[in-house]
């Protein structure tokens, strides 16, 4: 047997990095979901009542205010560790 494990057919490569997305992007709507049941839903009932729409429109639009924040933070940190890292290795 052949060491083709890690260089793998592109296409597989690509399907299972779209894959991993979906599932992240799944974990992340269920966290959301959640969240924002719990700030804003005191008892269900047949229909939203004003508050609770509003809550929950506020409640997704910061979680994703929050997520995107983080994103940007761990790309800025990560472009920093990479610069000093070259730099230490000149």
């Amino acid at each position: 047997m052949d060491n083709q494990g890690a260089t793998a057919d592109p296409q597989l490569q690509q399907f299972i990095e779209i894959e991993s997305q979906k599932q992240r992007f799944q974990q992340l709507v269920h966290q959301m979901t959640e969240v924002c049941w719990e700030k804003c839903m005191d008892k269900p009932g047949p229909k939203l009542d004003s508050r609770t729409e509003i809550c929950f429109v506020n409640c997704v639009e910061r979680f994703i205010d929050t997520s995107q924040f983080i994103l940007n933070r761990l790309e800025q940190t990560q472009r920093s560790r990479g610069t000093f890292s070259e730099s230490m290795s000149e």
